[in-house]
């Protein structure tokens, strides 16, 4: 069973930041398509950002400018740093690993924004 381990969630106010942390295993780290998705309450779960083994990331229209997807090689860690959260940002997200056979998620850590 791979374990993808999320930290970083929370309640902040509209406006703040919150930066979310997801480790893999290495020997899964090395080879996927790490990426952030999310699901709000009585929605369908939604990609949010992705980066590749290489590090080159990509983002849903609605994140762009504000959400900065990372990796860390050397801590087999991928983050996403997001600014100018809107409450509409309200969702569980989760931490995804992904390869030519493979789809692995985490847990979820719930992201709250309220004033």
């Amino acid at each position: 069973q791979v374990r993808l381990v999320e930290s970083g969630g929370g309640l902040v106010q509209p406006g703040g930041s919150l930066r979310l942390s997801c480790v893999a295993p290495a020997d899964i780290f090395a080879i996927s398509i790490m990426g952030w998705y999310r699901q709000a309450p009585g929605k369908e779960r939604e990609l949010v950002a992705t980066v590749t083994v290489g590090g080159r990331p990509d983002y849903a229209d609605f994140v762009k400018g504000r959400f900065t997807i990372s990796k860390d090689n050397a801590k087999n860690t991928v983050n996403l740093q997001m600014n100018g959260l809107k409450p509409e940002d309200t969702a569980v997200y989760y931490c995804n690993s992904m390869g030519s056979d493979y789809d692995y998620w985490g847990q979820g850590t719930q992201v709250t924004v309220s004033s």
